[in-house]
C-alpha cells in the first residue's frame, strides 16, 4: 500500500505536464471564472456528495432536489416559459445525444429517421446519428457568415425528419443561427427543433442584460422544443454537468429508459448513465447558488469586455481576419497567405498561451479558435502583444512544407483498407510514432494532417488515440511510494491486476 501523501505527490507530478486550467492562458477546453472561491466551493461540495448515487432519487432525495433546482435555474434563464422540464447530464454531448434519442423514439413508426443539421452543428450530433442509427442531412450554411440558412433547412425537412438543430452559438465560429426562422419551419412540419446552446445558454442571456443585441433563441421562440446548456462552461461549474431542457414533460418522456424484464430491480434512467455520482451535481448546485444572477452578470461583463478587446485587437493586426460575426465568447480567426497559422499556434504556446487550431472545412479556412472567459479580462493586451509577435515569427519562419513523397503517400491511402503497417508508417511520418508523445511544435504535423481527406484524418487520429490509451505501466507490487516516472512496464512484467 502506498501512502496518501505519496500518491498525491505523484498526482501533482503528473498534473504538472498538463495545460494550465486557471489564469486564462488556455483558450480551449477550460472555463475559468478567475474566482478562487468558486473552485474551492465546487471541490468541497463535490466531496460532500461524491459517494451519493443519482441512480435512485428516492434513496438520495438531496440529489433530486439539487437537480430540480438546477433545471429551474436554467429554465428561468432560457425563457421562463411554463411547463419546461429537464435533466442534468454529464456534459453537452450527452445532452445532445438525449435530444436526438428522444426525437427518434417519439416516432417509432418512421423506419429510417433523419435529423437535419447545418454543416456547422457540433459533431456531437454526428455521434448521436451514428449511435442511434439516424440518417444525417447536412445543410450548407452561408459561406461568409457561417450562419444556418432557414430556407435551406426548411427544404431539407421531409417525412423522415424527427429533429432539426440550430446552434446558439456554433462552436467553430461563435455565430448564432437564425433560430426563429428554423424553428418556424420545423413547427410547420410538426418536427421537433433543438437549440444547441451548450456554449451560449448561460452567458448570452446576461450579455442581453448588459445591452448586447442578442437575437432570440430560447423557449420564447415558437417551435423550439428542447435546449441544451452546459453548466461547466459559462456557469463556471466543475466538469461535468449540463442541462437538457424540454418544452414539456411529454417531449422529455422518450429520452427516459426503463426495464423491468430482468430479475433485478426495475432499471429507471433519466440519462444515458445509470450510476451517477452526486459530486458534479452538488458542485454545480453550490456554484450556481453562490454566484447567483448578480455574480453571473459581473462575470459575463468581464468576459464580454475581454472578447471585445481581443476581437478588436485581432482585426487591427495586419494579415488576420475574424471569421463571421461572433456574438458570444468564441472567436475564430484566419490569416493571409504570408504565414502559417499552425506555426502561429506553436509560437503562442512557446509564449505560454494555448490557442486551438481548426482545419479547413468547406468554406471555412484553416483558423485559430479562442474560448474567452472572465479570467481573460485584464490580460488582453498581453495576449495581443504575444499574438502579434507570434505572427511575425511565423512570417519569418516561412511556410511549412510537407514532403512531396509523404503527401503523395497520404493521397493514395484508403482509410477503409489501411493495414497496421501502413498506419505505423504514416504515424511515424506525421511525427506521432514512438512512446515519446507529441513534439513541442505541432505545425508540421498539422500541415500533414491538413492534406488528408477528413475520413483518413479521422482514421489516423483514431489509431493515434488507441495508441495513447494503451497502458505502459503495471502495479507497484509493494514498492515505495511511486512518482509517475516509476510507472513504466518492464519487459516481461505481468499485466496490472484488474487491468486498470
Amino acid at each position: 500500500m502506498n501512502s496518501p501523501e505519496g500518491v498525491l505527490a505523484a498526482l501533482r507530478e503528473l498534473r504538472a505536464g498538463d495545460l494550465p486550467t486557471h489564469g486564462g492562458r488556455t483558450l480551449a477546453y477550460v472555463y475559468d471564472s478567475g474566482l478562487s472561491e468558486v473552485d474551492s466551493l465546487g471541490a468541497a461540495a463535490h466531496a460532500l456528495a461524491s459517494s451519493a448515487n443519482g441512480l435512485d432519487p428516492t434513496a438520495f432525495p438531496s440529489l433530486l432536489r439539487m437537480e430540480n433546482d438546477l433545471v429551474a435555474a436554467a429554465s428561468a434563464l432560457l425563457g421562463d416559459v411554463p411547463g419546461v422540464v429537464g435533466s442534468v447530464t454529464s456534459g453537452g454531448t450527452e445532452s445532445c445525444l438525449l435530444a436526438v434519442l428522444a426525437a427518434r423514439d417519439a416516432h417509432p413508426g418512421i423506419a429510417a429517421p433523419s435529423i437535419v443539421l447545418p454543416t456547422t452543428a457540433h459533431a456531437a450530433f454526428h455521434k448521436a446519428a451514428h449511435l442511434f442509427g439516424l440518417r444525417r442531412i447536412d445543410v450548407p450554411v452561408d459561406p461568409v457568415t457561417f450562419r444556418a440558412d432557414p430556407a435551406a433547412m426548411a427544404a431539407a425537412i421531409d417525412d423522415s425528419t424527427v429533429l432539426v438543430v440550430a446552434s446558439a452559438p456554433s462552436y467553430a465560429h461563435g455565430v448564432l443561427d437564425p433560430v426563429p426562422g428554423i424553428a418556424a419551419a420545423a413547427h410547420e412540419r410538426g418536427v421537433r427543433m433543438h437549440v444547441d446552446a451548450c456554449i451560449g445558454g448561460w452567458v448570452l442571456p446576461y450579455f442581453a442584460r448588459l445591452g448586447a443585441d442578442v437575437p432570440p433563441f430560447d423557449f420564447r421562440v415558437p417551435g423550439v422544443t428542447s435546449i441544451s446548456v452546459d453548466l461547466h462552461k459559462y456557469a463556471y461549474c466543475p466538469k461535468g454537468t449540463s442541462v437538457l431542457l424540454h418544452a414539456s414533460a411529454e417531449l422529455r418522456r422518450t429520452h427516459y429508459f426503463a426495464s423491468a424484464a430482468w430479475p433485478g430491480y426495475t432499471m429507471l434512467n433519466t440519462t444515458i448513465q445509470s450510476t451517477r455520482s452526486g459530486g458534479p451535481l452538488a458542485a454545480a448546485w453550490a456554484v450556481v447558488n453562490h454566484l447567483g444572477s448578480d455574480g453571473y452578470l459581473k462575470l459575463a461583463s468581464a468576459a464580454r469586455e475581454a472578447v471585445s478587446r481581443i476581437r478588436s485587437g485581432i482585426e487591427e493586426l495586419p494579415g488576420l481576419r475574424v471569421l463571421g460575426d461572433p456574438v458570444s465568447t468564441l472567436i475564430a480567426f484566419t490569416g493571409d497567405d504570408g504565414f502559417d497559422l499552425f506555426t502561429v499556434a506553436d509560437e503562442m504556446k512557446a509564449r505560454g498561451w494555448y490557442v486551438q487550431p481548426q482545419f479547413a472545412h468547406l468554406s471555412s479556412p484553416a483558423n485559430l479558435h479562442l474560448t474567452v472567459t472572465a479570467a481573460n479580462h485584464g490580460s488582453e493586451k498581453e495576449f495581443l502583444t504575444d499574438l502579434a509577435a507570434s505572427v511575425d515569427a511565423a512570417r519569418s519562419a516561412g511556410p511549412v512544407v510537407v514532403d512531396a513523397a509523404v503527401a503523395e503517400f497520404v493521397a493514395a491511402l484508403d482509410p477503409a483498407t489501411l493495414t497496421p503497417e501502413q498506419f505505423a508508417g504514416l504515424l511515424a511520418a506525421a511525427g506521432l510514432g514512438g512512446a515519446s508523445g507529441l513534439p513541442d511544435r505541432m505545425a508540421p504535423i498539422n500541415a500533414l494532417l491538413a492534406t488528408a481527406p477528413a475520413p483518413l484524418r479521422e482514421r489516423l487520429l483514431l489509431e493515434f488515440l488507441g495508441a495513447l490509451y494503451t497502458p505502459s505501466w503495471v502495479g507497484w507490487r509493494g514498492h515505495p511510494p511511486p512518482t509517475p516516472h516509476h510507472w513504466v512496464q518492464g519487459a516481461g512484467d505481468p499485466p496490472r491486476p484488474g487491468g486498470h
